[in-house]
């Protein structure tokens, strides 16, 4: 059989992810801050896009006037004359001069420090320990043991190592290990270099004072029963009353399990909505939040460089040519991202009227296949545009991606969304009799009295989504 070559003809169907494509799904998915950073990136790469710097009015009546051609100077000084009065703000010349000390004027426009630089940096909690050790004035060995215990302490100040590798690791006798250990568990916060939970809370009642007393018992001996508030059990093993045990509960319950919290290095995230939706009158106003978001444009300059010189080389054309390409595909998928969110928006707001006019309790099952139907997208579309998005609403700021929940049936027919559930589990919960918690059970009965039929083990799930105890951990005496 003879080996020949051979011309073929097939049609095929491909799906071709071209750069435009790949840059709208990538700009799509993305948050505010994680574009204004692209962007910022884009700038600094990309020597064809270039931010249109708005002026104030006052820079753009400046502008003109400086180019009105001068007139002679007899009548510059004639005119200066006649507008001397209306000109100068005498109340800020006479505050000026009348002062007892030099006085500077600055404007909006200069750039002026930020008060956020004037704050010191937040000590850490491994700082704030090493420098009471060294105030203490230890010799060479002790300050190398206690540096190598509070390198060891996890966020909540509590020795995460275990003491005989404290021990090989060091290098020093045990005798000394567990001396320095004793001193820095002196320190503030009390209850630091702790091991576990019960000599963090026997370190504290120490400093209050309360030695040999109910309190230290029961952190010593019955953890177990403080914790599923078995308080009957712990009145028969200590043999006291019940009044006493309560009371040693509250000592305990004011104490600190985790002493180095006040020390978390975590930053506080602030949200910046992406979209504003106001009420005004009878309907809902959606605006985009354009704020801090820099306005592009493809740079003059290079557009006549390619078109209107001949000294430019083909090589540095088609280098330019594709930045300039680069750049308006940027702009036209910020302007693509920017009218989708809107869609989605609008489309949302049709569907959760009621939730925008009257709160959680009213807020309807959806899915994105509903948003997606309405405004002619496919899901994944709505998917990105939901994700990491946040909106500003007169009920207070969400999340695009929680407007989608699933249903729950109602017992005389109709559904209603999770999340109002959910609320409504919660303004069960926070109503309830604390010496007489619901249970699940009861919680599924009083939904269903509530028209809402659900069951014991979905209200068991949500109330965990919810943080919230079970019943038997939530009693109060």
């Amino acid at each position: 059989m003879a080996i020949e070559l051979r011309q073929q003809l097939r049609l095929t169907q491909q799906l071709i992810m071209t750069p435009q494509l790949q840059m709208a799904i990538k700009l799509l998915q993305l948050s505010r801050l994680e574009l204004v950073d692209m962007i910022r990136q884009e700038l600094e790469e990309n020597p064809t896009l270039e931010e249109v710097q708005e002026t104030a009015p006052e820079d753009q009546a400046r502008q003109q006037t400086e180019s009105v051609p001068a007139e002679p100077a007899a009548a510059d000084e004639v005119q200066i004359k006649e507008n001397l009065t209306e000109d100068i703000d005498w109340s800020n010349y006479i505050d000026e001069y009348n002062s007892p000390g030099r006085i500077s004027y600055e404007t909006e426009s200069r750039d002026t420090p930020r008060f956020e630089t004037f704050v010191s940096a937040k000590k850490s909690l491994s700082d704030h320990l090493l420098w009471q050790l060294l105030m203490t004035l230890p010799s060479n060995e002790e300050e190398r043991v206690g540096s190598l215990i509070i390198g060891n302490l996890n966020r909540d100040g509590y020795l995460d190592m275990d003491y005989d590798d404290l021990v090989e690791t060091s290098g020093a006798s045990p005798e000394m290990v567990e001396a320095v250990l004793a001193i820095l568990q002196t320190f503030d916060p009390i209850g630091v270099c702790s091991r576990n939970i019960s000599e963090c809370l026997l370190i504290q009642a120490h400093h209050l004072g309360l030695d040999d007393t109910v309190v230290t018992e029961i952190i010593t001996n019955h953890l177990n029963h403080l914790e599923n508030k078995n308080y009957k059990a712990i009145c028969k093993a200590l043999k006291v009353d019940m009044d006493t045990v309560v009371t040693a509960v509250n000592i305990i319950k004011g104490l600190e399990p985790r002493p180095g919290r006040e020390f978390s290095e975590d930053e506080p995230v602030y949200i910046n909505p992406d979209i504003y939706v106001y009420k005004m009158d009878d309907d809902f106003v959606i605006m985009l939040n354009d704020d801090g978001m820099p306005k592009l444009r493809v740079n003059s300059f290079y557009k006549e460089a390619i078109t209107g010189s001949e000294k430019v080389s083909t090589k540095a054309k088609d280098y330019i040519q594709d930045k300039m390409r680069s750049a308006a595909w940027l702009i036209r998928s910020i302007h693509q991202r920017q009218k989708t969110i809107y869609k989605v928006m609008e489309s949302i707001v049709s569907f959760q009227r009621e939730f925008f006019d009257q709160g959680i309790a009213f807020l309807k099952p959806m899915v994105l296949r509903d948003v997606a139907q309405d405004i002619g997208m496919h899901e994944s579309t709505i998917s990105r545009v939901t994700t990491n998005k946040y909106a500003y609403t007169p009920q207070g700021i969400f999340e695009l991606k929680y407007f989608f929940n699933s249903s729950i049936n109602r017992v005389h027919g109709g559904s209603v969304a999770s999340a109002s559930v959910m609320a409504r589990i919660k303004q069960i919960i926070e109503n309830e009799n604390p010496r007489k918690p619901y249970s699940d059970s009861k919680i599924a009965q009083l939904l269903k009295d509530s028209n809402i039929d659900i069951a014991r083990r979905t209200v068991a799930k949500y109330r965990e989504m919810l943080k919230v105890l079970p019943s038997n951990k939530r009693k109060q005496i």
